[in-house]
């Protein structure tokens, strides 16, 4: 039977990132990828990213979190999932500040100022062409040799790369609008560069203190806001000596704030979330799966 037959979920977003949040607390089995993706259908609870709750493994931290995308695939880290369990656990502990377990390392998450605002430490980014991964070596990943579309014309080239827990392209444009990144971006994702694919965003530099970025999510396709993608945009930017390191982050679904801290490297995130509903996994989605 699947661990996701019969059980409760939360529908929350961080701004239009349509999260689905399970807790497996209490009963922690695993969650395969037929089960996600029988969950993101539209008769279960249509998600970009399912967040796991499961008990913590090691100590000082709150909890364990496993993250899936619609695909079925497992993701390294997701902002915008973060601030969602975060804002669970803020009510149910009546804690100020918590602490992750994640594929991609330990985040650290505390309240904002304002009601269903938080703050998540999204770690250090990595900019190695081997720690991104790329499939082949780049000394300098602010700018490596890709492009799509005719040799003497591209539609796109040449953009930054870095993991922010999983693996970002960011393509430099003028109007993020102007690209069917619906088309292009499933290309990208999934090319040959990008040995576990990678996420596909335009960013648009409007000043030193704000972007503006669309992303194409790996294994999720079109978001309203990727928050992982706002944090490696604003990185990107930074590096090339585009922005400052602290800036807005304006994407289809809202703004986010983003500060690369200077003294260890760390990125900041803070921004809103939302609830939407609460209900059960029908048993009978999960059918063709067992």
């Amino acid at each position: 039977m699947s661990a996701l037959s019969g059980h409760a979920f939360v529908k929350m977003n961080g701004l239009g990132n349509e999260i689905v949040v399970v807790d497996m607390r209490g009963a922690p089995a695993a969650i395969t990828a037929a089960d996600a993706r029988a969950a993101a259908t539209p008769q279960g609870a249509s998600y970009d990213q399912m967040m796991a709750l499961y008990p913590p493994r090691t100590g000082d931290t709150d909890a364990y979190v496993r993250i899936y995308n619609n695909d079925g695939s497992e993701a390294g880290a997701c902002g915008n999932g973060m601030r969602c369990i975060a804002e669970l656990m803020f009510r149910e502990t009546g804690k100020d500040a918590l602490t992750f377990e994640t594929p991609a390392g330990l985040l650290n998450t505390w309240k904002g100022a304002a009601p269903l605002v938080s703050t998540v430490d999204m770690g250090a980014p990595r900019f190695s062409w081997n720690e991104i991964p790329l499939a082949e070596e780049f000394a300098d990943t602010r700018c490596i040799e890709l492009q799509i579309g005719p040799i003497d014309k591209p539609i796109l080239h040449s953009p930054s790369a870095l993991s922010m827990g999983n693996p970002h392209a960011i393509f430099w444009v003028a109007d993020v609008m102007a690209y069917d990144l619906g088309k292009i971006g499933p290309l990208l994702e999934n090319h040959p560069i990008f040995p576990e694919r990678a996420n596909i965003s335009l960013c648009a530099v409007t000043s030193r203190e704000h972007i503006v970025v669309r992303t194409w999510e790996r294994g999720a396709g079109l978001t309203k806001a990727c928050g992982s993608g706002a944090c490696a945009a604003a990185v990107a930017a930074a590096r090339l000596k585009k922005t400052g390191r602290a800036v807005t982050v304006t994407l289809p679904g809202g703004d986010l704030k983003i500060e690369w801290r200077e003294r260890d490297d760390h990125v900041l995130m803070t921004g809103p979330v939302a609830f939407e509903y609460e209900g059960r996994f029908d048993p009978s989605l999960f059918s063709a799966v067992a």
